[in-house]
């Protein structure tokens, strides 16, 4: 997803929780999680294969989910954990050929060609593709990176903030730059987050190309807060959430809302946040293997598992997106309360490519100075 990543960025979904009620190990952006349980006595121990999977902080998959990976292969799985998706590509860019892992996890559509120019991977087909979501899979050309999730950066409310107030939440991006909604706004930056740079390519995809810096000043003149990533934008100012920030709009994701309640204790019999659906944009994340790892048929091995049902099962309440294989089941909980939007706003890749850093700059020099 992000999702966030809804990540989607949905990525960076509720860290350092995991379902089935058990608490994953605190992370940080040095900290890595050893998730396998070979036996002591295997034979295989003495010269067995450890693969490093590299992905941004908010990945929280269930503690134990490489068991069966393990045990199938004999393979184990570290987790070494590296920050936002933007720092997690610009690292393995530095590191390209290099590799600091042998798996990535978390590029998304908003910085795959960033890392495409950066010759990050190494061409994998994994043995999953045909049951992969078609529309993500006509992302890549050759097989660089596998899509395995999918989800939307959307504008979340706080529904008991406009329910007190009698004021209609926004339902469209255009309705941010109304005086009704005067710093009332917070969002992640584009140059620093996954799901900030999907926001504003979504404004660049409504407004278009002649237009989008313009909303930008319009957003700026109405008292539009920018912070660093999405953990602060939610979880500090959104007063929606945990952090009862005094901002009731928020740039996250469509699942956003299953995962509040999921969470809650006690439970409500609704959500304490809703999704804008016009204002979405479609976030689809990649693993791929890296460039130069020694361990390419390990590594190989371990993006089929990251593809296959098994592991496309645990996303949707672990990092609560959805999974891209189209076999995979959805929990009903899940359902419920996500909001999935039929006609998500997207850019073309190839255009992104090409004038992801004039946009960024003019974003920098519209909205930051």
């Amino acid at each position: 997803m992000k999702r966030k990543r809804l990540k989607h960025d949905f990525k960076n979904l509720f860290l350092c929780i995991a379902v089935l009620g058990s608490l994953v190990g605190a992370c940080s952006n040095s900290s890595s999680t050893d998730n396998s349980s070979t036996k002591q006595d295997d034979p295989k121990n003495s010269d067995q294969v450890t693969l490093t999977l590299l992905a941004y902080d908010s990945f929280t998959p269930s503690e134990n989910i490489f068991d069966a990976f393990t045990l199938e292969t004999g393979v184990k799985v570290k987790i070494a954990l590296g920050g936002d998706a933007g720092e997690l590509v610009t690292k393995a860019a530095l590191t390209a050929g290099n590799p600091q892992g042998d798996v990535l996890w978390g590029v998304d559509n908003t910085m795959l060609s960033r890392a495409l120019e950066a010759k990050i991977f190494s061409a994998y087909k994994t043995k999953n593709i045909n049951d992969l979501d078609e529309s993500a899979r006509k992302l890549i050309s050759n097989f660089e990176v596998s899509p395995v999730d999918t989800g939307d950066v959307c504008l979340n409310y706080d529904v008991k903030w406009f329910a007190e107030r009698k004021i209609a939440p926004p339902l469209t991006l255009r309705a941010l730059t109304s005086a009704s909604y005067a710093n009332l706004l917070v969002v992640p930056s584009p140059i620093t987050s996954s799901p900030g740079l999907a926001f504003m390519l979504a404004t660049i995809a409504e407004f278009g190309e002649d237009g989008w810096g313009e909303y930008w000043q319009q957003l700026k003149q109405n008292g539009v807060l920018v912070v660093d990533g999405w953990n602060e934008a939610y979880y500090t100012e959104f007063s929606g959430s945990s952090g009862k920030g005094d901002r009731p709009i928020v740039v996250s994701y469509g699942s956003s809302p299953p995962a509040e309640m999921i969470f809650a204790s006690p439970k409500p019999d609704t959500a304490p946040t809703a999704v804008s659906a016009l204002t979405c944009y479609r976030q689809v994340e990649f693993a791929g293997v890296l460039r130069g790892t020694k361990h390419q048929r390990e590594a190989e091995m371990l993006i089929d598992y990251l593809t296959g049902v098994v592991f496309q099962q645990d996303l949707p309440l672990t990092l609560f997106v959805y999974p891209t294989n189209t076999k995979a089941t959805l929990p009903a909980e899940f359902v419920k309360y996500s909001m999935r939007p039929e006609s998500p706003l997207q850019l073309d890749p190839q255009l992104i490519a090409t004038q992801r850093t004039v946009w960024l700059d003019k974003f920098t020099n519209t909205v930051l100075r």
